[in-house]
């Protein structure tokens, strides 16, 4: 009955590519799933008028990341209008609410459905009628079967088939070498291009290359759903973890954008940008960063940077906010300005320093000198 159960699913359901290749706005979806694909084509068709519903198996979208930003998320989301169907522990079948089975057993191309219109079934017993798209947006396996890796000793993770590499990409045989998704390490298209990148220079870019590897941390990552996200470093819960709470400090803010200022709604409907920053230790380093609402995707792209650099929340404070974007509440949060004068670059640029300077390759024309970064 399961097996039976799963062809339906398969037949009568879309992935990511099938919505693709929708040629009609459907009335109404269903999206299975609680990651990034999941949350961001939600959004879409509920942004182009489909009635849209979401089916998580536990009790919210993003569970792994900051509460912060599921649980806005998880707001807005209703407030735009998506049903959220909660606890369900997956969808156990898929119907044509209105199919007619050919009798002929000869032809079976000759099988007529009515509408199309289905009915989906949760595991927690709930029904959604009448639908005309479901798009399973699960997550997907490594497609590795039919490398046969195991033939030649290439170790896999046991239970999805990840396969098994160090710091160089290197799996258990030799000059054999595996990067991205299939590695399951950070599964985004731009941290696969950069663990090749790396690989490709330690390969072939002689002894000044020979030690190059990828780095796993701190990487910035966007959700385009709607409103984006955008998050890097360790989630309040993580770092609290790690650090202890009493080596934590939390600031955060949550303000209507400017964009919609001059909205004639009332002030609570307008969208929410939330953001926190979370610090640890007596220099109060910048271990996480989250912002949800717009400009999200496009602000953090520097602020990863200011990251990775090793940037404290007196780093920040040092920068002169640009008013007015959003992104200038991450250099104003308060309480500003009363933390340890303590940076995290090379050269401090708290209390009014000079910015640093590079070590010059060539003497400028003119008399100038180089200077010591």
């Amino acid at each position: 009955e399961d097996d039976d159960d799963d062809d339906e699913i398969q037949k009568h359901a879309i992935t990511s590519d099938g919505f693709f290749e929708l040629d009609e706005l459907p009335q109404r979806a269903v999206v299975v799933g609680a990651g990034y694909i999941a949350v961001e084509l939600a959004g879409v068709l509920q942004a182009l008028g489909t009635d849209t519903s979401l089916v998580v198996r536990k009790h919210k979208a993003m569970r792994t990341f900051d509460d912060m930003l599921s649980d806005a998320l998880d707001q807005e989301m209703q407030r735009q209008g998506i049903v959220i169907y909660r606890n369900t522990n997956g969808v156990k079948s898929i119907k044509c609410s209105d199919e007619h089975f050919n009798t002929n057993e000869e032809d079976d191309d000759e099988e007529e459905e009515g509408t199309g219109k289905k009915k989906v079934v949760l595991n927690n017993g709930e029904v959604i009628p009448e639908v005309d798209v479901i798009l399973m947006a699960t997550g997907r396996l490594p497609a590795v079967n039919g490398l046969n890796l195991s033939s030649i000793g290439v170790m896999q993770e046991e239970k999805k088939g990840y396969v098994i590499t160090n710091d160089y990409s290197e799996t258990s045989v030799p000059n054999v070498y595996a990067i991205g998704d299939v590695c399951g390490k950070v599964e985004l298209t731009p941290m696969a291009i950069a663990a090749g990148r790396r690989l490709a220079d330690r390969l072939f870019g002689g002894a000044e290359h020979a030690g190059a590897k990828v780095s796993y941390d701190n990487v910035p990552t966007v959700v385009f759903s709607h409103p984006p996200i955008g998050t890097i470093g360790l989630t309040e819960r993580q770092a609290l973890e790690k650090y202890g709470p009493q080596n934590i400090k939390v600031y955060r803010s949550k303000f209507p954008n400017l964009y919609y200022g001059p909205w004639m709604v009332e002030a609570e409907d307008k969208p929410k940008t939330a953001m926190k920053l979370i610090c640890a230790g007596k220099e109060e380093l910048v271990v996480g960063l989250h912002v949800i609402g717009m400009g999200a995707d496009e602000m953090l792209q520097g602020f990863g940077i200011a990251m990775k650099m090793g940037a404290t929340k007196a780093d920040f404070d040092a920068c002169v906010a640009i008013h007015p974007t959003a992104a200038e509440e991450f250099v104003t949060m308060f309480p500003w300005g009363l933390s340890s004068a303590v940076s995290g670059a090379a050269v401090s640029p708290l209390n009014g320093a000079a910015s640093p300077e590079p070590t010059l390759l060539y003497p400028v024309e003119g008399g100038g000198e180089e200077k010591d970064s």
